[in-house]
């Protein structure tokens, strides 16, 4: 079997989904050829610039991008992708050497261009497009796809009302690596264990007196993932006592493992690693659309909890928190009441079901 899973680097949570998937179906599939691309890149030139202005705007342009976001939540978004005089030339390129039995989208824009392409050719290729927020914005909608993965079972409901074929929603939960899958069993521990993560771009708060406040926690061991913020890892690292500095690493769930609560972006991948680990959330207050509806989501599901943004007002909810063992046993166990929600029925066997009849071989 030949599946090419194609999404864009708009921050590197779809990214991070698409290679979730390319583990779980080599793991299904070992003779299968499963390839991760940036459609993004190769359909635009110009899709380093793109990248950046966009981490611009949702750093620093936050509320246009949330009217956008709003304006179009219900458009039908089977409309003209981007450069939509090359796609299809491209596309069809794509393709002849590719040569992919199924398809996968992890980024709505991905999943707009194979759309476009299918409607226009006609083709039958099977088309799966992974919801990577726990979101039923119309532009990861359109009439050609397959099968759908969303992260919950309200997404689902949500999808059908919208007009989409509730038997080709699965619910599977977001992708994460499958070290994500195995929990480690906390015991009681007179140390508190926190961890922090500032995404990708490691966005973190800027005042000294935060790091001060977490350094000087009875009790709390606290660790800082900075990812790819190499000034903010040179500020703090060796600089307090009790703060550990780790920069931009693969093996965030060895972090997961022994952490008590975990103080993040609310992001799609990283709440869902969260939730398969059964580690408490501590979600930074969001100002993106799609991290506002997973904040929501976590509370009212009794698995995590907002952090204001205020660097006093955050330190104060760390601490109501970290030490609280009764709430953060709660939310772990509401964690495992979500994993034994999600889809039983394996992505393979999805994807085996759209394949019959054509011939693939796995």
């Amino acid at each position: 079997m030949n599946i090419l899973i194609v999404t864009g680097k708009f921050g590197m949570g779809h990214w991070s989904a698409s290679e979730s998937l390319r583990q779980q179906l080599l793991r299904a599939y070992p003779n299968a050829h499963v390839e991760v691309m940036d459609l993004i890149a190769y359909t635009n030139h110009k899709s380093e610039s793109m990248y950046k202005w966009f981490n611009v705007l949702v750093t620093h342009g936050s509320g246009l991008f949330n009217l956008y976001y709003k304006f179009t939540q219900n458009k039908d978004s089977d409309e003209r992708p981007l450069n939509e005089e090359q796609c299809p030339d491209q596309m069809e390129a794509l393709f002849a050497c590719k040569r992919p039995d199924v398809i996968i989208a992890t980024h709505p824009i991905c999943a707009r261009i194979v759309a476009r392409w299918k409607t226009e050719t006609g083709s039958t290729l099977p088309m799966v497009t992974c919801v990577t927020d726990l979101t039923s914005h119309s532009e990861w909608i359109h009439r050609v796809t397959d099968c759908y993965l969303v992260g919950t079972e309200e997404i689902k409901e949500r999808l059908a009302a919208k007009g989409v074929n509730r038997d080709i929603i699965y619910v599977t939960g977001i992708p994460v690596r499958a070290e994500f899958k195995h929990p480690a069993q906390r015991s009681d521990r007179p140390q508190r264990n926190l961890l922090i993560m500032g995404g990708g771009l490691g966005m973190m708060p800027r005042k000294e007196s935060f790091y001060e406040g977490l350094d000087t926690m009875p009790g709390v061991h606290t660790t800082i993932i900075t990812g790819r913020n190499q000034k903010l890892y040179d500020r703090l690292a060796g600089k307090y006592q009790n703060i550990e500095v780790v920069g931009f690493t693969d093996r965030v769930y060895e972090y997961m493992t022994w952490a008590d609560l975990v103080l993040t972006k609310p992001g799609g991948i990283t709440m869902f690693e969260s939730i398969f680990s059964e580690l408490p959330i501590l979600a930074w207050e969001p100002f993106l659309e799609q991290e506002k509806s997973n904040a929501r989501f976590l509370v009212e599901r009794g698995m995590g909890r907002v952090a204001p943004r205020e660097p006093d007002d955050c330190l104060a909810a760390i601490r109501a928190l970290i030490y609280d063992e009764y709430t953060l046993a709660d939310m772990s166990a509401h964690m495992r009441v979500l994993k034994q929600q999600l889809e039983q029925e394996s992505l393979s066997a999805i994807l085996s079901r759209l394949t019959a009849g054509k011939g693939v071989c796995a």
